[in-house]
């Protein structure tokens, strides 16, 4: 005879606990992104009384704007974005880390000043920079008058110098908040292995290239994953610095969504630029895990 084993009973505990969390992720998350799929696939233009009604086209609002000059030019510009911010930022950060990880007098005044700008609101900040980018009296062309050098008149007019004016607010603005990661990173680490390492002999190098990297590797993977998403989703000392321009020389791919959608009202195009969005952003983060999952094992 043949015993029957008992039936695990069902806690709804844990399903509940979720609940909340699993409702908003599907209204302001899976639902948005599925609408947006949806959409990409018709031709709809609420300022054009004949393309007011959607019209079901397929992959052409893909075609048309990879077809694009101008997207192909925005395109660009978000990877030099990329390019520019995400690396020195986080190299930053990780040296500010360094540099504050003391036990000394003083040394929590040091950390409020780097990581200062990251409680200012993105426009407070760009504001503030551009001070230091007006022609003639702003701060960065008064530093190079006194050095004997005129330098460019309008930092944020110039069309090879925009993009790069965005890139110094946001490195500036971005460092001090990656620093917090590694700052906590660093002191979590387990002081054995140092003091192992200073009995083998290890120079400081050898110690930060050998121990202090290796420990860090998943803070490294978690702050280069908010770092690249970060650098999609800033637009707004864009809108106080450039305005996208000139000649679309700082216009990104957030701030070309925003004018599709609101200034040229093309539903279709922004609903395509937002998958990309979704896909680009899915699939760096899906990839930065599994090469991060690879290395470790």
């Amino acid at each position: 005879m043949s015993v029957q084993a008992p039936r695990k009973q069902l806690k709804p505990l844990p399903y509940l606990l979720i609940f909340p969390t699993a409702v908003f992720v599907a209204l302001f998350t899976a639902w948005p992104v599925l609408l947006s799929l949806y959409q990409s696939f018709f031709r709809q233009r609420m300022n054009i009384a004949r393309f007011r009604e959607p019209t079901f086209i397929g992959f052409g609002n893909y075609i048309d704007l990879f077809s694009d000059p101008y997207f192909i030019q925005t395109i660009k510009n978000t990877l030099n974005y990329i390019l520019g911010t995400v690396p020195i930022s986080i190299v930053l950060g990780f040296l500010f880390a360094l540099l504050v990880n003391r036990k000394v007098r003083g040394i929590g005044f040091f950390r409020l000043a780097f990581f200062h700008p990251m409680v200012l609101p993105m426009v407070s900040a760009a504001t503030i920079w551009m001070f230091f980018f007006t022609p003639d009296y702003g701060l960065f062309n008064t530093a190079l008058g006194l050095l004997g050098y005129t330098g460019p008149q309008n930092w944020t007019g110039n069309p090879n110098l925009a993009l790069l004016s965005v890139i110094i607010v946001a490195i500036w603005k971005n460092s001090g908040y990656y620093m917090i990661f590694y700052l906590a990173g660093l002191q979590n680490l387990p002081g054995d292995v140092y003091e192992a390492a200073a009995l083998d002999g290890a120079n400081g190098w050898q110690t930060l290239w050998q121990i202090t990297f290796p420990l860090l590797r998943r803070t490294t993977v978690f702050i280069s994953i908010v770092a690249f998403i970060d650098a999609f989703r800033t637009v707004d000392h864009i809108f106080v610095l450039t305005s996208g321009g000139p000649s679309r020389g700082s216009t990104v791919l957030l701030f070309e969504l925003w004018q599709q959608r609101f200034e040229y009202q093309d539903i279709g195009a922004s609903a395509a630029i937002t998958v990309i969005f979704v896909v680009v952003l899915l699939a760096f983060t899906v990839t930065n895990f599994i090469l991060s999952e690879r290395k470790e094992a």
